[in-house]
């Protein structure tokens, strides 16, 4: 089963773009959904209040996925590094993404680290780092200032 309605995911698309250039050659499929095994285990280890720390599936990946244009419009994608272990069948993959929050208009930049692995040509396990402190900051919530 692929995942429906892509055009739903219109505003990620600079980071499925720099997703399918960094596991070109791993994985097999040519959008970033297709590059996913059906039960994907997604790791949001360094992330922000109210989001999962864990999603079970691609589908629920999507799901979760889908209304993320609804605050954030990335405008490009890039700084892409790319670390394969092939003896562990894990890639690395560091990278940026640029955009506008929907709401205020303010610029967002934030970096990651997502590690991968594969099995039989799919993505079977994702584990992401990002700057949760960016995303706090672009979307204006308070960010609690040690000590006061």
């Amino acid at each position: 089963m692929t995942v429906e309605h892509l055009e739903d995911f219109a505003a990620l698309d600079p980071f499925f773009g720099v997703i399918e250039e960094g596991l070109a050659g791993h994985a097999e499929g040519e959008h970033f959904f297709d590059l996913l095994a059906e039960d994907l285990v997604t790791e949001f280890v360094v992330t922000v209040p109210g989001y999962p720390k864990r999603v079970d599936g691609r589908e629920a990946l999507a799901e979760l996925y889908r209304g993320y244009g609804d605050a954030i419009v990335l405008e490009g994608a890039g700084d892409l590094a790319v670390h394969h272990d092939r003896e562990k069948s894990v890639v690395t993959l560091e990278y940026s993404v640029r955009g506008r929050i929907v709401k205020t208009g303010r610029p967002y930049e934030n970096r990651f680290v997502s590690i991968v692995t594969l099995a039989n040509g799919k993505v079977v396990h994702w584990r992401d780092y990002l700057d949760s402190l960016a995303v706090i900051q672009a979307l204006g919530e308070a960010v609690p200032v040690s000590g006061s």
